[in-house]
Order: C-alpha cells, then structure tokens, then sequence
C-alpha cells in the first residue's frame, strides 16, 4: 500500500500516480532546485541537497529495565546473533562511547553519504538503508544510532499498519511485536505539546534487539546555540526554565528525565518550539536528582552572552547545589522573581524563540487544549499514582501576531462570482527591552450571494459593507482601542441591520419568490485573544490547531441539520430532496425571521481560522485534506498568501461548480508573565 504524500489515499502498490489526485508516486521535486528526483534517492542529481527521506535509527538490545544492570557486565559489544551480523564493529561503530550527561557536550552529528549498492540495511526487507556509521550511545553497548535512507517512503510502515488497525488511540497491545521503547513515545504524546517529541515512523523487534526509526533532528538548532547567540530578555530566560520544570515534573512520571539533562537533546525547530531529539530513559537504579536540573541551567547560562545580576543566578546556584528540595518550591521562587520591582511593565512571556527584528512567531513547547490549564494527568496504568500530586499551572495567554489572507475566485461553473468578503486589521505593537507583544482587532466578514442575475452580487456585497460600517463606527471607533469585543445584542443588531438593508431593497425592486436576493455571512471578530462568531447560512468557519486538529465551529441553517436538530439520524436527513435548502439567509425576509447564532471563543493556543462559502466546502474537502493544506499553515514561516491560492486551486479541481471564497487568519499566543504576578 502507498500512502500519496499529497492527499495520504491509500493505493496500490502498483501505481505510479495516486489514483485520487494523480500526484507522482515515483518522483518528487527537490526542495532547492525543482529538479525531478526518484523518492529513493539520497541527494538530488542537480544541486546535491539532500533528497531522500532520512530517519533516525536507535537500535538497542531487547531488555527489560531490571536487565539493563545485568548486561553491563556482560559483553560490551551488541551481539552477533542478529540480523546486523555483516556489519564489522571497526567499520561501522565508531571507538567513542557517549554517557549522555548534564555534560551538555553535544553528539557529533553523522555526515550523510551517498548510498551504494553493498551497503547494509537495519531490516531483513532491505527498506532502511544504513547512510551512516552505527555508533554506540552507552556505556554498556547496548545501544547504538545511526541514520538511515527509507527506500521506500510511500510505502505504509508496520507500525502504521498496527496503528490503523488498533479502534482505539494508543492501544496498540505490547504483545504486537512493537519495542518497549517505543511506547514511551505513545504515551507521552497525549501529555506534551505536539513538537516536543520527534514522530515515530516505524518500529519493530527482531532478533532480540530493538528498532525505532525517529525524525531525524540532526539539523534542528539547538537550545544552547539559540541561548548563547544574543543577550536575552529576563522573562524569555523564565519560561525557558519553567518549561523546563514542568517537563521535568512531566518526565519525572516516565523515568525519561535523562532527556532533559542532555543538553544537545534540546533542540528548536523552525518555528522555535522546544524539543526532544529522543527519549531517554533512565536506570533502574537513576540517581538523577533536582540538583542535575540546576547543573543544566547552570550550562545554558554559561552560554549567555551577558553576565547575569540578581536572583536568578542565585536561584540556579540554589538549585544546583541542593538547596531546594521541590519543584513547587522551584516554581515558586520563579514567580517570585517574575513579580519583582524591577519588572514595572507587563512583559511579553514566550516560550523559545523571541526574536524583535524577525517575524518569526512562537508557541509553548506544550499547550492545553482549554481553559489555557497546562494539564499532565499520565496514562492511569502506569503513572496515575506518580502524577497525582503534580502541580497544575495555570498560564493565561497573549497575542504574539496576528496574520491573515483572503482570496475569491469565480470557479470553473459559474459566470459570475457572488461572493464576497472583508479583512479589516487594527493592530499595535509594542517593544520594549523585555521583548514584542501586540492589541489587535480583527473584523473578517465572508459572504456567499444569491438571487439571480445580479441579485447575488449584490446582496453580498451590500452585506459586507452595512456590517463593515456598523462596527466601524460600534467597535473600532474611537481612535483608543477597546478593552472587549462586542456584546451579544451588538452582534444581533449588526447582523439584523444588514439583512435589513438586502430586505429593503427587495422591497423596492419588486422582487419576489426565488428572485429575492439574499446572501449567507461568516462574521469574525478578535480582540486581541478573545473571537466573537456570527453566521447564517451554510458558509463556514473551521478552527485548525496542532493540539486539537480541525474542527466545524458553525453550523449550517439547512434542513438537513435542522432535521438533525430534531432528533432525525443524519443519514435520513440528507436523503431528503431538500436536505441542503437554506433555512435562514439574509435578505429575503424580514428580520423577525433571522436569528444569527452568536458564539465566543478563546484562543489558548496557535489557531488557524478558516472561513469558508460551500465552493470549498462541499463534499467534505476541507476535512479531506486539512492534514495537507491547513497544518502546515500553522508555522509563521508558511505563506498564509499561498495557502489560500493552495486552498481555491484544490476546490476548483474537486468541487469547481460554484464560485469559491475563503478567509484564513493565524493568531500565535504565548503564556503572559503577568499571570505569576501575585
């Protein structure tokens, strides 16, 4: 089976193009110079960049924790009775064994060649290409890395194979022949922000060793590099470090506390989130203390360009030596020093990657779906008892940026184009030595037109600049930005305003039935990190985070949900002929009909909002497609602009029988350091 990396159909093995979206399944173009490469090829023929799909391999001795102990007094060499057997130690393992420690003496990265015929691979289907010298991690050479070239990348991995087939999310029986270090992955997923760990690919047993294949993170930035490259504000230097005690406490609960004190396992992505090269775990019998954390800050502070003043060097020293026993003691005197006298303004609090001359935007290395309650409750098998007394912080948030884009287009069907839309930003910025933060107010407003020859138009239009107006003159003015949004009668007299003046001039012109004009509305509203929703209609707004994936926030006035409403089955109330016949729309009636549904929302982690009129929406594109067109949208370095010609390309080559209009906006927060204020 071949996964399609544009559209993820299933399809034979035997195609050469994705039987839904006809997308190469042989070839694929370099990311520097477009040249046609095979997807099996390392470096591209044309530029040499690195083309092929490179994971990163762990490969250790199938042990179970209380043998780990054992084994280091036995061979120090990984046995010759697996499958890796042709692979000669001298030429292959490298004469250095790494303890990983709070050293923070990072790894040398492997250097990639190119594959030849007779090199080996790490499974007996010749998948996994070896690209690199196996070299051991650990004093007892039980286990070793090393980067390999997947041959097949389109090809659906066994571990993907257990996944679809496992009905529930990370149930994938121990028995299923997956390493025990593997599952750790899986369960600290669902208790750490999307990002901190590197994806598993594909993992397996064989031969009493096991196999992990890892997103290969070799050339991420690392923390300590980022730390040192400039002197950093005193609240970007805080969140660091309590995201670091909140992973501790999070790790803590998993024996993985090794992988916070390696200091080249601190990695940064191209959005400067924090994360994990790997998991490691600890010995049985770990003697990893408090103190190691402060021996790690202590690190990261040597790599500062500035000599550090005041508490927080006394803190690390605390830390360091013994002197503070918890980390709620630990968290307490950050808030201390976050509150102090010193600090007389609100500072921006982030997570990594604060940048005042770049655009790039951050987010915390871990985020919480909502209320913005960082929660780490663990798999209750396992850890429940360890994780019951951990504290829960609470970390209220700010907007960072705020980001939009908007396009409209006729379609492939259509003569005319009868939507239409609205963006309308106010946005203030502010820095100061302790960093950038911004007040925003965002008026985007989608409308999707009907009624005729140049009824539609109209009446879309019409509506967009009655509502437009309206809150010009309720919201946006005065000049001095407003502390709140809208209230809820504000929102209902705005929208019943503009369908009265579509109402009107139906009135005027005489039109009747199916010659009234009308439109459906999207209306969204931000100020700074609270959204006000309104609509009518079956034009749409979806939500897109990397916690929580995609979701409908409204929901269409037709029918068919109205039936639903009622308690008919879905499959009953779209087999009706009228199943997708508007129940409400502006214009046609008068306001003693309309009844807009209002609803209010919090951003508590990066969003992306999607407005929609049914060109993109119908047959289920949207949900289709959102892991290819709307997640990596969520970065700040990808083009918001491209992403909505991405989005009208894709509903005119599956839908294109309507004219097609989508709205995207991309709100970054990051957690207020006024919130440790006491």
């Amino acid at each position: 089976m071949l996964i399609c990396p544009q559209c993820e159909f299933s399809n034979p093995e035997s195609n050469k193009f994705c039987s839904r979206c006809g997308t190469s399944l042989i070839e694929k173009k370099c990311h520097e110079c477009g040249t046609v490469v095979p997807f099996d090829t390392v470096n591209c023929h044309n530029c040499n960049a690195v083309t092929g799909t490179v994971r990163w391999a762990i490969v250790a001795a199938q042990l179970v924790p209380g043998e780990r102990e054992e084994q280091k007094r036995e061979d120090t060499a990984p046995s010759n009775s697996n499958h890796l057997t042709n692979i000669s130690p001298e030429s292959d393992f490298s004469g250095t064994v790494e303890n990983p420690s709070v050293t923070g003496d990072e790894d040398p990265a492997p250097t990639t060649r190119p594959a030849e015929e007779d090199d080996d691979y790490l499974d007996p289907q010749h998948r996994y290409q070896l690209i690199s010298p196996l070299r051991v991690t650990d004093e007892s050479a039980t286990e070793s890395e090393a980067m390999v070239l997947d041959r097949q990348p389109l090809q659906i991995s066994l571990l993907s194979a257990l996944e679809r087939q496992s009905s529930e999310e990370d149930s994938i029986p121990l028995d299923a022949g997956i390493p025990k270090m593997a599952q750790i992955y899986w369960q600290l997923q669902s208790h750490l922000y999307e990002g901190v760990l590197p994806k598993i690919y594909d993992a397996w047993i064989s031969d009493s060793q096991e196999v992990v294949l890892l997103e290969d993170r070799s050339d991420w930035q690392l923390l300590a590099d980022w730390w040192g490259d400039e002197p950093l504000p005193l609240d970007r230097m805080l969140f660091v470090l309590d995201s670091l005690v909140e992973l501790w406490e999070i790790l803590d609960a998993f024996a993985s506390r090794q992988s916070l004190l390696v200091l080249s396992n601190l990695v940064l992505d191209d959005d400067l989130v924090l994360g994990f090269k790997r998991i490691y775990w600890e010995p049985e019998n770990s003697q990893i203390t408090l103190p190691d954390l402060g021996k790690l800050w202590e690190k990261l502070f040597e790599q500062s360009q500035e000599t550090q003043d005041g508490t927080l060097p006394i803190l690390t020293e605390q830390l360091a030596s013994g002197k503070i026993d918890t980390t709620e003691q630990l968290r307490s005197r950050l808030r201390a020093i976050a509150s102090d006298d010193e600090m007389d303004e609100d500072p921006p609090f982030s997570n990594t990657g604060w940048d005042s001359d770049s655009d790039l935007d951050t987010q915390p290395p871990r985020m919480p779906s909502a209320p913005t309650r960082l929660q780490t409750n663990p798999q209750p098998q396992t850890t429940s008892q360890a994780m019951d007394d951990m504290p829960t912080v609470v970390l209220p948030m700010q907007l960072f940026s705020l980001e939009d884009a908007g396009l409209t287009d006729t379609g492939r069907q259509r003569e005319r184009n009868e939507d239409a839309f609205c963006i309308h930003t106010q946005i203030e910025r502010f820095e100061t030595k302790m960093g950038r933060t911004i007040h925003a107010m965002g008026l985007y407003i989608l409308c999707d037109g009907m009624g005729g020859h140049a009824g539609g138009e109209v009446a879309s239009a019409l509506a967009v600049d009655t509502l437009r107006n309206y809150f010009q003159a309720h919201w946006i003015q005065p000049p001095e930005m407003q502390a709140q949004l809208p209230t809820v009668d504000l929102l209902r007299e705005a929208v019943l305003e503009a369908n009265q003046a579509i109402y009107d001039l139906n009135q005027q012109q005489g039109r009747t039935g199916s010659g009234r004009m009308g439109t459906t509305l999207v209306l969204v509203l931000i100020q700074d990190t609270n959204v006000a929703v309104s609509h009518v209609g079956d034009s749409r707004l979806y939500k897109f985070t990397r916690k929580q994936g995609l979701s409908q926030v409204t929901r269409d006035h037709d029918v068919a949900q109205r039936e639903i409403q009622r308690g008919v089955a879905p499959e009953i109330a779209y087999s009706r002929p009228d199943a997708y016949q508007l129940t409400q729309a502006l214009g046609p009636r008068n306001s003693d009909f309309i009844k807009p549904d209002i609803q209010f929302l919090d951003i508590n982690e990066d969003l992306l909002l999607i407005l929609s009129s049914d060109g993109l929406t119908d047959n289920d594109l949207v949900e289709q497609y959102a892991n290819t067109h709307l997640e990596p949208l969520i970065g700040s370095r990808a083009s918001l602009e491209r992403g909505v010609n991405d989005l009208i390309d894709l509903a005119n080559e599956y839908n294109g029988h309507d004219n097609i209009t989508t709205v995207l906006i991309r709100a970054k927060v990051r957690p207020n350091l006024g919130s440790f204020r006491e």
